[in-house]
């Protein structure tokens, strides 16, 4: 099959993955209007070029909060990756090393972070607030000796969103698939079918806390000395008080549509944050995005639209489930060669260049892209 663009391996990842495990990945919550609006808002996206610029040798390096990156990309946090491939998150996290860019594992990791430490990637730590703060603790811990570089805490999940086709097929892990940093085995609630519900959205209603709030981070800011990242936030207000509560950025994300449906697309969001906190006193404050991300061309537009980078999740997952690591890795090589050529058909010799391009919007057409 084909594979000139990262949305040709959505095809084959659906062709070879169960309903209900590809459902699982591309579905959002109740009407799915939100996974649609990230989608529509970067297709709107149209961006002013530049003339007479060198442009034989764009610069794709950057810096992720203190990680250095050869593209201005991340690995979004995904759950279970051995629900699409056997290897998991070990192919994925070699996939990402041989790229230069940082892998952001789970809580919800279906491998242990020493094992994918090994690897040789860049890692960060997704953490979502567990009910138990000593078991949260724990895993803070334990990625602080596993040399993690920084930890992104999920802040717009008290709980999951009705995600309609996963309670329509009964989502329920598979006995060789488990929570590998919380131990729980194949004897735990996301094992356990019900009809008509999710077992993996009662899994986590009995460990995440609906309850966090700012006090919570700023205690967490205090136990540990990893910058901290905090994902999905989509007011500037919040974005700011992230910057006054110690964090080194944030993430605009709506969950990629699967928590809030009606929620702002991430795109829309992005400039009035990065606006926000452009004038903070902490330079090195960061503003991310994700949500909708599937080529070179849109990184080209978040970055132009105030981010510093992007986080990528469900192609990634595509080309884990084509081909596992190779997969991975294609995806991966075919996003740096679509930047590179956004970027010189831009005008931009480098990403800082990017971030000066003029935007404007365009009525939204809908295209052939899942």
């Amino acid at each position: 099959m084909t594979r000139l663009a990262v949305t040709d391996f959505a095809a084959e990842a659906r062709a070879v993955l169960d309903t209900s495990v590809w459902d699982w990945l591309d579905g959002g919550a109740e009407r799915e209007w939100t996974v649609a609006g990230n989608r529509a808002a970067l297709d709107r996206v149209a961006l002013v070029p530049r003339v007479l610029a060198d442009v034989s040798g764009c610069d794709t390096k950057t810096t992720l909060v203190d990680s250095g990156a050869s593209l201005p990309v991340a690995i979004a946090p995904v759950a279970y990756h051995r629900l699409f491939h056997p290897e998991g998150e070990l192919a994925t996290a070699r996939a990402a090393a041989a790229a230069g860019v940082p892998f952001t594992v789970g809580t919800l990791s279906s491998v242990g972070l020493e094992e994918l430490a090994e690897t040789g990637a860049v890692l960060w730590f997704q953490l979502y607030w567990l009910r138990d703060r000593g078991r949260l603790l724990d895993l803070v811990r334990r990625a602080e000796e596993a040399g993690v570089e920084a930890l992104v805490v999920t802040v717009d999940v008290p709980f999951m969103g009705r995600r309609l086709r996963d309670a329509a097929n009964g989502m329920t892990l598979p006995p060789t698939v488990h929570a590998a940093l919380l131990d729980e085995g194949s004897s735990g609630r996301a094992h356990r079918s019900a009809r008509d519900s999710s077992a993996i959205a009662s899994h986590t209603a009995e460990i995440f806390s609906p309850a966090v709030t700012w006090h919570d981070i700023a205690w967490l800011r205090g136990q540990t000395r990893l910058p901290l990242l905090l994902k999905g936030v989509l007011d500037p207000e919040d974005a700011v008080r992230a910057a006054a509560e110690g964090a080194r950025g944030v993430v605009v994300s709506n969950h990629g549509g699967r928590q809030l449906d009606q929620a702002v697309p991430a795109a829309m969001a992005l400039p009035a944050v990065a606006e926000a906190v452009a004038g903070l006193p902490d330079s090195r404050f960061q503003v991310l995005v994700d949500s909708g991300i599937r080529s070179g061309s849109d990184i080209l537009s978040a970055l132009a639209l105030g981010a510093s980078g992007v986080l990528l999740g469900r192609p990634v997952i595509w080309g884990l489930a084509a081909g596992g690591e190779s997969g991975c890795a294609r995806v991966l090589s075919l996003l740096e060669t679509e930047l590179r050529n956004a970027l010189g058909l831009a005008g931009c010799p480098d990403l800082r260049s990017a971030t000066r391009l003029r935007v404007a919007r365009m009525p939204y057409f809908p295209g052939k892209t899942p």
